[in-house]
């Protein structure tokens, strides 16, 4: 339940952002007398993809990147195969923590577009669901239905809703009609006593209409909205061929998002299938928009030499890590340890780094020092050293 209550907590505000944004786009077509949701959520698809233009240029490059960065990866994993040690572990994260160093790149680098998208598709999801809640003008034609309703006693709706009783509010009404498909507003037309609300009811299916479909239905098999998640199977596919990383031949390196890139389309497919159209729609979008993007990445990729890419990575990443050393007034942990102690810099001495910033064995003599301590430690800790200092000062005293 904690877990429900903070995905709601973090969804509520992106609908909102995104219900305004589709109510302006909505509002600014309605002025050309157009009125439709499935056009506004194609427009409002181009918007997002425009926006996140610069995290898709990241995630390709990181893509390119990981072409060099893959082999490297695993010779790690061979060279630490089977040992389930902690320092073994241990070193084992500190050198593959050095490969993406070496390249200016991080492991996480490739999910934060995906991070990014899926709270939009499950907001966009509440927002469909949900139109008149969003957009201003289609509140209005659902509220003059739940108006006619309330009069009639909303024990008409007895053979579309679950305990009509229950809604004593409009609101409540909106919320109950707006999951409404296609054969329910066509039911619900024939009512005699709903009669002062046919011209609203109407003008609500034309709103929600895209080519004969509504966009709160869900594809049926026996529909022509199977198209639906067909598409959206096959322009993901077509979307990840274009994506697809070109490694080196001389590493023959794997793709490592060979297997998502066939698992995604056909899960895409699959979603469709439960979701309303108006969802499927957007996927559609998102692809069609997202394959023309990738072409123009593509073509600016390709031009970059995968060498040119990687020094322009590491010096990202080295001005980054000066930004952060300059946050903190541009001295480094260590510098900042000197200034406590004037000591360290000799005991730091006595330990050497490797490349890949994993620690060597410490000598006798720090060893002598640490009252035989059974536990690993680590030599380059501020701690670690001050606690060396310490014992050092009581043996000195002692004597």
């Amino acid at each position: 339940m904690e877990s429900i209550f903070l995905l709601g907590n973090i969804l509520n505000p992106i609908a909102s952002l995104l219900g305004l944004i589709m109510n302006w786009i909505y509002e600014f077509f309605h002025l050309f007398g157009i009125q439709n949701i499935a056009l506004s959520i194609f427009v409002f698809t181009f918007i997002v993809k425009t926006l996140m233009f610069p995290l898709t240029i990241k995630q390709q490059r990181f893509s390119r990147l990981q072409s060099r960065i893959t082999p490297e990866i695993q010779k790690i994993q061979e060279k630490y195969k089977g040992k389930k040690d902690e320092a073994s572990m241990r070193k084992q994260q500190a050198e593959t923590q050095a490969v993406y160093q070496k390249y200016g790149a991080s492991p996480t680098s490739g999910c934060l577009p995906l991070l990014i998208t899926l709270p939009i598709m499950f907001a966009l999801y509440r927002v469909i669901n949900n139109i008149p809640d969003f957009v201003n003008l289609v509140w209005n034609e659902y509220n003059e239905v739940a108006k006619v309703v309330e009069s009639a006693g909303t024990v008409v709706l007895t053979d579309f809703v679950a305990d009509p009783e229950k809604l004593t509010t409009i609101d409540e009404i909106i919320k109950a009609l707006a999951l409404f498909t296609t054969d329910k507003w066509e039911k619900l037309s024939e009512i005699g006593t709903l009669k002062p609300a046919l011209e609203a009811i109407g003008n609500i299916r034309k709103v929600n209409n895209f080519f004969g479909l509504s966009i709160t239905n869900t594809p049926n098999w026996r529909s022509i909205s199977i198209l639906i998640p067909l598409l959206s199977m096959g322009l993901q596919f077509i979307q990840s061929k274009q994506i697809n990383i070109k490694t080196d031949k001389k590493d023959n390196a794997p793709n490592p998002m060979a297997s998502m890139n066939v698992v995604m389309p056909i899960m895409s497919g699959f979603f469709c299938l439960m979701l309303p159209i108006g969802v499927g729609l957007y996927w559609i979008a998102n692809s069609l928009f997202s394959i023309i993007q990738q072409f123009f990445v593509n073509k600016h990729l390709d031009r970059m030499d995968i060498d040119e890419l990687v020094e322009k990575s590491q010096e990202k990443a080295k001005n980054k890590i000066m930004k952060k050393k300059t946050s903190v007034g541009g001295a480094s942990i260590q510098e900042l340890a000197k200034k406590q102690t004037k000591s360290i810099e000799s005991v730091s001495d006595r330990v050497k780094d490797s490349d890949n910033n994993t620690t060597k064995d410490n000598n006798d003599d720090i060893d002598n020092d640490s009252d035989n301590d059974s536990g690993s430690y680590n030599p380059t800790s501020i701690s670690e050293i001050a606690n060396l200092l310490k014992n050092r000062n009581i043996e000195k005293g002692d004597k």
